[in-house]
């Protein structure tokens, strides 16, 4: 009885599990970054106070915590347009809890908060949870100049 029972406690734990392990390699686009890659990659605010980005093709990034409901529903959301926009955008992810000097920077009091950084232009923020179509036009508009 008591294998019968560990083995359905083990295969319950392994299918709540897949749903998180599916999502992971969903969101492999999606790059983590810290504040070095941050300074290195964006804009390295400390050697130069004038906005200038550092990337080579538009960007967005996503101010989220992983205890935010609406951040855990913004991340599949951003998983898709990270693949549909391959190669035409990168699109990053910054844990405020884990990175305090980045979320001060954009004065991120309420997350999720977007940045939408086109490539010669100063960034856009994007406050709250948005709908894909919504994220789209931005990007259209904001990254990419023009209107759909």
């Amino acid at each position: 009885m008591k294998k019968s029972k560990f083995a359905f406690v083990l295969i319950l734990i392994v299918c709540m599990c897949m749903p998180a392990i599916a999502q992971k390699g969903k969101n492999s686009l999606v790059k983590q970054m810290t504040t070095n890659q941050f300074k290195t990659q964006i804009w390295n605010y400390s050697s130069n106070k004038e906005w200038k980005f550092l990337g080579n093709k538009p960007a967005i990034i996503d101010l989220y915590a992983d205890w935010c409901p609406p951040c855990r529903k913004l991340a599949p959301i951003l998983a898709e347009i990270a693949q549909e926009y391959a190669g035409k955008i990168d699109v990053f992810k910054i844990n405020v809890d884990n990175e305090p000097e980045l979320a001060q920077l954009f004065n991120a009091s309420s997350i999720p908060l977007m940045v939408f950084i086109p490539k010669d232009e100063k960034p856009t923020l994007v406050k709250g949870l948005r709908p894909k179509d919504q994220i789209e036009k931005i990007i259209n508009s904001v990254l990419f100049n023009t209107k759909k």
